[in-house]
C-alpha cells in the first residue's frame, strides 16, 4: 500500500497522512507544516536554510547522503574527411599534403623569383617606352613678382 506524502513548506520532510498543521494566509496561499516547530519557525522569519536539520540547508551546504552518479558524456569525434574541391582533383589535393616542406619552399622561391623577374621586365619596358616619347624636360625658372610697387 502507497501513502500520498506531502511535503513540509519549512523544513522539506515528508508529511503522512493524518498529520501535519495547515495554514492559509490573507491572500489565500497554502502552507503545510509538518509540526508546531516548523510553524512557529516560519511565522518568526527564519530562513530554512539558516537551520541544519532542513532539507534547504543539507541541498545548500552538500549533505546530501545520496551521489547521483552521473555518466560521462561521450562526444563522437568526426573524423576529417579528404574531399576534392571543385577545379582541384583529389589526387591534386593528396599529392601537394604529401610533398616535403624542402620541395614546397623550392617551388615557392621559384614562383617568386619569376613574379620579380616579369614585374622589372615590365618596369624597364614601361622606362623605355616613356623615353622615347618625350624627353625629360629641365627645371622651370619661376616669375617674381614684385611687392605692390
Amino acid at each position: 500500500m502507497v501513502l500520498k506524502t506531502t511535503v513540509c513548506r519549512f523544513s522539506g520532510l515528508r508529511i503522512y497522512p493524518g498529520k501535519g498543521i495547515l495554514f492559509i494566509r490573507v491572500d489565500s496561499q497554502q502552507y503545510l507544516f509538518l509540526n508546531k516547530k516548523c510553524k512557529s519557525l516560519f511565522n518568526n522569519r527564519l530562513r530554512p536554510a539558516k537551520l541544519a536539520w532542513t532539507v534547504a540547508y543539507r541541498k545548500q551546504h552538500k549533505k546530501d547522503q545520496v551521489t547521483e552518479v552521473t555518466r560521462k558524456k561521450r562526444r563522437n569525434a568526426t573524423k576529417a574527411t579528404a574531399r576534392a574541391i571543385v577545379g582541384v582533383s583529389l589526387e591534386v589535393i593528396n599529392k601537394k599534403r604529401t610533398e616535403k616542406p624542402e620541395v614546397r619552399q623550392a617551388s615557392r622561391d621559384a614562383a617568386l623569383r619569376e613574379i620579380k623577374e616579369r614585374a622589372k621586365k615590365a618596369k624597364a619596358e614601361k622606362t623605355q617606352a616613356a623615353g622615347g616619347k618625350a624627353q625629360a624636360k629641365g627645371p622651370v625658372a619661376k616669375t617674381v613678382k614684385g611687392k605692390g610697387r
